[in-house]
């Protein structure tokens, strides 16, 4: 299974980003690939494939990691692109946590992954939600302007989940979202 780790903002954040993206979604702009709502998440950990016989301890480690942590406060504010503006191949939308309790739950939950055998992918965690990726590098400068301005409702972060990433099998061959555990925070 392809898998990551994430928060998942609730409906009410969604809905108020869509409404806020859905009039950029309509530019003319073969380049950009906008991610569906039902696809928002903040990614702790990307996993790549993982075996299902490594999955059953993942889990158990996770749920570990998510009783000891307490809920905390998001928003949605800023935005941002990698590897950066000028040459962008992703645009996102920052997060605010004044708690640095996102950065700290990313770090828990690479290490319970790394602990059950499984191997994080990825670099250092910068704290987004994808907005749009690009079929080519481009400067993306009028875009970060734009997101720059949006502040979502705050929410309270909950939960964590383990998400399987299917290929192709998404709407237009798009990726589907598969949620194969979640936990809630205890701590």
């Amino acid at each position: 299974m392809r898998l990551f780790v994430a928060v998942v903002p609730p409906l009410e954040v969604v809905e108020d980003l869509s409404e806020f993206v859905e009039p950029r979604r309509d530019h003319p702009d073969d380049d950009i690939r906008w991610a569906a709502d039902e696809h928002w998440h903040l990614t702790l950990a990307f996993l790549g494939e993982v075996p299902d016989w490594k999955t059953e301890e993942l889990e158990e480690r996770l749920e570990l990691a998510a009783q000891r942590q307490k809920p905390f406060e998001l928003q949605l504010t800023g935005a941002g692109a990698f590897p950066g503006v000028p040459d962008a191949r992703v645009l996102y939308a920052g997060v605010r946590d004044d708690t640095e309790s996102l950065k700290h739950l990313a770090m828990t939950t690479r290490a319970a992954a790394s602990r059950a055998g499984v191997t994080v992918e990825g670099r250092k965690f910068t704290p987004h939600l994808t907005l749009a990726r690009l079929r080519r590098p481009l400067d993306v400068t009028k875009w970060v302007r734009v997101f720059d301005t949006y502040e979502s409702p705050a929410w309270t972060a909950g939960s964590l989940q383990l998400i399987e990433s299917r290929l192709g099998e998404g709407p237009g061959h798009s990726a589907a979202y598969i949620t194969v555990g979640e936990w809630d925070f205890l701590g």
